[in-house]
């Protein structure tokens, strides 16, 4: 590889105004350090803002085009060697001459049906500079269209699962419950999976103000009772006083079985609003009570499978009568086998209890997820930039990828249809890593070895950038102008630039309109706009909106030198379930029936053994073993979002010896040999990680806890095999299964592993260094 070039920031002077997925915040530099503060109104800022102050000049950062030596030397094709090649250096007219040549080769032969669209849409706050909408704008309007990816890793089953039984995940998680009605109405919160603040700090667009743990306080000072239903303590944060239920992970479905079981037994359900207001509670009744299977939902039978008492499981259906109850379900349990299940058999716990629809009451999904959830939509729109038409109609869900490149033309099944896979020669990825969603990562380095060409826009040496064929350098959010909002955030925000691009750093638009020329087609991708003149134009739709509704509506560059624009919010109506309640006949719900749907004649007409026509238990398959006798569980991380700048101050600065933090159970740990600080070895029979231990009595015992997003750091071994990662990224050790044939999510959240203290020789970790 050549010699980089000079990675000064070049800073622009003067505190400015910017925003992220975890908080807006204004930046300045003093005494050539960047200063990052949070924005004065938020009451709980999130410390992941300080992952940029070292950020702009890191060593991790690409800062020229780079083209591995194996694809410039030989040509595209299948290639074993990405991820252990080199790559040369070269200009941008020769990397974007390359590229264009290699698209018209791909669309010549084999058309945009063989063109992956990859990317996922967290790499930016702003609504302009959003990679996912830049990268299919450009496939859209540059080659007709792209194989798309739908749904997420983080909501991949329930996203397809909840339309058929209440509506949208959008009008079930972002207007439904909100965090007002819980202070003021709700009496008891039963949290599967828990409200974990890392989550609920965090959403996409930005969040100005931070209002959870004051709200989990004063609801808790009022009265309400939090349940915190799993593995891990740390799942709630200490302000709301939760109780703490611990259930072996991935049974929660039969817990919940159990509750509703204990409310039928003792005439607690609401039988009214069971009959009138649901579909299909006589054929799921039959299956509680055990009259289709033979085996009642008792508490008994479910103390034997989740590892909650049966005493304690009566006491928690004692709590429900006659309170104000709120149901909800974080992602991780929709994360796993048989994910559906756990979403579905929720909202029945909840229509149970017959409480859908109250204020502060019956099911909320995800609410404690994502900082969208359990707030008030604005009433006026924030623009984003138009992606076009997509002329190609196929698509996979989005955590198949491996199954699809390993498996051309093979069928796959989805929400009641069964397709092929289609064959896919060039991938093209903006503002994602796939090696930190993805599972079995040994699996997704084969799949990649298939391509014939892979291109990525990153700013930084990722795992998925070293496996890439053309990386180009593009501008992180600090080094371009944007606009920050988001549906639920009534702060728009002018986010300035604070440093010049790093290297030859560009933004993605200005990439894409230059690729566009050479192809022909810039007209259509950037319509004659420069990007300055993008953001005027989409603030343009907020302003008018603003402007009918009587309000004050600066123009442009009014709102961009005040930086920010507060925007109006409705009133909280409770959305859809809301509206079902108060006139059942008059607005049902967007369900088969128009109810909800208890169980389903839909789902049960599709034949999925994994997913049949109403909640069940169902046991995951990858579940510990005497060979692999721990539950890990992979969550989300607390020191970063996904794996964005784990080379951060702040995330590195929650590392040991530079390795992941591995937490274990005092009395797991002691049968290990294993004390605090040592280094550990994960594995199972998919691969291992090093991870530098912590014991604490905030898991449970039998299970592990790792969080994700760790630049994956292969190790090989004499053979040239991947021995294990040495930096800590668990999806080394995960399970690269669908959820259920209904939706065919990511099971990343859980796995069985063994662990065992590392006495060897400790492998540098070299993640965050441009490959040699």
């Amino acid at each position: 590889m050549n010699t980089p070039i000079s990675r000064s920031p070049r800073p622009d002077t003067g505190r400015k105004p910017h925003s992220a997925h975890w908080g807006v915040f204004s930046a300045a530099w003093k005494n050539g350090a960047l200063e990052v503060l949070p924005h004065p109104g938020d009451p709980d800022p999130n410390p992941l803002i300080q992952n940029f102050t070292n950020a702009l000049d890191h060593p991790a950062r690409v800062t020229a085009p780079m083209v591995r030596r194996g694809w410039l030397e030989r040509g595209p094709g299948p290639d074993a060697t990405r991820g252990r090649d080199d790559y040369v250096q070269i200009g941008w007219d020769h990397a974007l001459d390359l590229l264009a040549a290699e698209l018209r080769r791909v669309q010549d032969r084999h058309g945009p049906e063989a063109v992956f669209g990859g990317s996922y849409g967290w790499s930016s706050a702003g609504r302009f500079h959003h990679a996912q909408s830049q990268v299919h704008r450009f496939l859209n309007t540059a080659l007709g269209g792209y194989v798309r990816s739908v749904n997420s890793y983080s909501a991949g089953a329930s996203a397809v699962i909840l339309p058929h039984v209440l509506g949208s995940m959008d009008d079930v998680a972002r207007r439904n419950v909100t965090w007002e009605q819980i202070v003021g109405h709700t009496d008891v919160v039963l949290a599967f999976g828990g409200m974990a603040l890392k989550n609920s700090r965090v959403a996409s667009g930005g969040i100005s103000r931070h209002i959870e743990r004051e709200s989990m306080r004063l609801a808790a000072a009022r009265g309400c009772r939090f349940i915190n239903i799993s593995p891990l303590s740390s799942d709630f944060p200490t302000d709301a006083r939760a109780d703490w239920v611990q259930a072996v992970p991935g049974t929660d479905v039969a817990l919940m079985l159990a509750l509703v079981h204990e409310l039928v037994a003792n005439g607690w359900h609401d039988e009214t609003f069971l009959m009138e207001n649901c579909d299909g509670w006589d054929v799921f009744q039959d299956y509680l009570l055990g009259r289709q299977d033979g085996q009642a939902k008792t508490p008994a039978w479910a103390a034997a499978i989740c590892g909650v008492p049966a005493a304690k499981i009566i006491e928690m259906a004692n709590l429900l009568p006659g309170k104000r109850v709120l149901v909800t379900v974080a992602h991780s349990l929709q994360r796993a086998e048989h994910g559906e299940q756990p979403v579905w058999m929720a909202a029945v716990l909840a229509a149970a209890l017959g409480q859908l629809g109250l204020p502060g009451g019956g099911y909320a999904y995800a609410l404690g997820t994502l900082a969208h959830y359990g707030k008030r939509s604005n009433a006026v729109p924030v623009a984003s930039l138009p992606q076009g038409i997509n002329g190609v109609k196929a698509f996979i869900p989005v955590a198949r990828i491996s199954d699809m490149l390993l498996h051309p033309g093979e069928p796959f099944d989805y929400n009641g249809k069964r397709m092929p896979y289609p064959h896919i020669r060039l991938a093209y990825w903006a503002g994602g890593n796939p090696f930190h969603h993805h599972q079995d990562l040994k699996r997704l380095t084969r799949a990649f070895s298939k391509l014939d060409t892979f291109i990525v826009h990153e700013i930084g040496w990722t795992a998925t950038a070293r496996h890439a064929d053309i990386v180009l350098p593009c501008t992180m959010t600090l080094e371009r102008e944007d606009i920050g909002g988001a549906p639920t955030d009534p702060l728009l925000v002018a986010m300035h630039r604070i440093a010049t691009p790093n290297g030859m750093a560009r933004d993605d638009y200005d990439i894409f309109a230059d690729l566009s020329d050479r192809l022909g087609t810039q007209q259509a991708f950037t319509e004659g706009r420069t990007s300055g003149e993008w953001l005027r134009h989409l603030y343009e739709k907020t302003r008018s909106a603003l402007r009918e509704k009587g309000l004050e509506a600066p123009d442009f560059d009014q709102f961009w030198e005040q930086g920010e624009l507060t925007l109006p919010q409705q009133d909280d109506d409770g959305g859809i379930l809301r509206a079902f309640r108060q006139d059942p006949a008059g607005k049902p719900l967007p369900t088969p029936s128009g109810k909800v749907q208890i169980s389903s004649s839909v789902i049960a007409a599709f034949g999925y053994a994994d997913c049949p026509g109403h909640p069940v238990w169902l046991a995951q398959k990858d579940a510990p073993t005497p060979a692999h006798p721990l539950f890990l569980v992979a969550n989300q991380p607390a020191t970063r979002l996904h794996s964005q700048l784990d080379f951060g101050a702040h995330s590195v600065s929650g590392k040991r010896q530079g390795r992941e933090v591995c937490t274990l159970h005092p009395q797991d740990a002691a049968a290990r040999g294993i004390a605090d600080g040592d280094i550990v070895r994960l594995f199972n029979d998919r691969g291992a990680c090093l991870a530098s231990a912590a014991l604490s009595t905030t898991v449970m015992p039998g299970v592990a806890q790792l969080p994700t997003g760790a630049w994956y750091d292969p190790v090989e071994d004499a053979r040239g095999e991947v021995a294990l990662c040495g930096h800590g990224n668990p999806n080394i050790l995960t399970r690269d299964i669908g959820t259920s044939s209904l939706a065919q999510g990511c099971c990343g959240q859980l796995t069985a592993v063994q662990i065992e203290r590392f006495d060897g020789v400790l492998p540098p970790i070299r993640a965050f260094e441009a490959p040699g």
